[in-house]
């Protein structure tokens, strides 16, 4: 039955979309040598009874994919179930993982392959959101990334480094402004998570590591 409430439309739409992603990341990851692929995403496997358990570090919690069923369940029991579109990112990055490590070259969102293109997605999902939280109190920002493994570095008026994944640092600035200067906001990439996500998957990502942080902010 069709329905013509666009909302629910755009629900139906995007599950089947997450279903078909799904069922293509099962295929993808049937057909390649995970113990190989576990080696360059810098994780590990372990074969139990008929399943095989990668374990893969996800925003300070370690995280457990069962294959071949692909049942991603955290190893705190105090850890809420993942979202399907956060495995998604977990099941991308295990399969496009090339094994480069971080070069300490930074770059934007930008010099990503089509991240000029998707850019203004970007900024909409990740860093408005981040400036309209947090361009009062910045110093929430660091207490709110600490949550999940943060650390402080030196970028811009104030930023933190967040270690996603084994191999995928985000870094977030903020710069405070003035009276004559807005804040302005920033993410920062290492140059080799070009080997692990597209920049889809990392505008997901950023997304979501945003409002984590914006809602650990609201505890302290």
């Amino acid at each position: 039955m069709k329905t013509n409430d666009p909302v629910k439309h755009s629900q139906s739409k995007y599950q089947t979309g997450l279903e078909l992603a799904f069922k293509l990341a099962k295929t993808k990851l049937a057909s390649i040598n995970i113990a190989e692929q576990c080696k360059k995403a810098g994780t590990s496997i372990k074969q139990v009874d008929n399943l095989k358990n990668i374990y893969l570090d996800y925003l300070g919690s370690t995280y457990v994919i069962k294959l071949p069923e692909i049942i991603i369940t955290s190893v705190d029991a105090k850890n809420k179930p993942l979202q399907a579109r956060e495995q998604l990112i977990l099941i991308h990055y295990l399969i496009n993982a090339d094994g480069s490590v971080p070069r300490n070259e930074k770059i934007t969102y930008k010099e990503l392959q089509d991240g000029a293109t998707y850019f203004p997605t970007f900024y909409k999902r990740s860093i408005k959101p981040l400036l309209g939280n947090f361009d009062k109190n910045p110093d929430k920002l660091l207490s709110a990334a600490a949550q999940v493994g943060g650390i402080k570095t030196d970028y811009g008026d104030l930023s933190v480094k967040i270690d996603a994944l084994p191999r995928v640092s985000i870094i977030y600035v903020f710069w405070q402004g003035d009276d004559e200067l807005l804040p302005e906001g920033n993410i920062l990439f290492d140059s080799n998570i070009k080997g692990y996500l597209s920049a889809e998957d990392i505008t997901v990502l950023c997304e979501i590591i945003t409002w984590k942080l914006i809602k650990l902010s609201e505890i302290f």
